[in-house]
């Protein structure tokens, strides 16, 4: 009797021991998730980025006005804006879980508008003056 309940601890004690390695891998898990889910977002920042830095350098956009610059800057780099978007909000979620993905697009959203007007700022700010 006495063998079995020597028997009995071990396997609880084991079984504890399992959980909390299972509960710390799922934790470094979850780290791994979210230091890779920031990674990609920084890198989608960077490719729209120097997505958009080719398109303010152009010389084809050295004659258009605030306005014409600005809605080029809109419509530009689709692939890399999305990308970004898409990550950000991956990123956003892996963070804050208990927010609602609604309010982690809008962030997304206004990350991606922010960098077009940085972009429009810089145009206007190295724009040549006007003759």
């Amino acid at each position: 009797m006495r063998m079995l309940t020597v028997g009995a601890a071990l396997v609880m004690m084991t079984s504890a021991a399992m959980t909390s390695a299972a509960m710390t891998c799922s934790a470094l898990a979850d780290d791994d998730d979210a230091k890779s889910a920031q990674k990609l977002a920084q890198q989608g920042r960077d490719d729209y980025w120097h997505c958009l830095a080719r398109e303010y350098s152009r010389d084809s956009n050295q004659g258009l006005s605030e306005q014409d610059f600005g809605r080029s800057v809109a419509g530009a780099c689709p692939s890399e804006r999305q990308y970004y978007r898409v990550v950000l909000l991956d990123y956003l979620t892996t963070q804050y879980p208990n927010i609602d993905t609604g309010a982690h697009l809008a962030t997304a959203n206004r990350a991606v508008e922010a960098a077009q007007k940085d972009i429009v700022m810089a145009f206007i700010k190295h724009r040549p003056p006007q003759k």
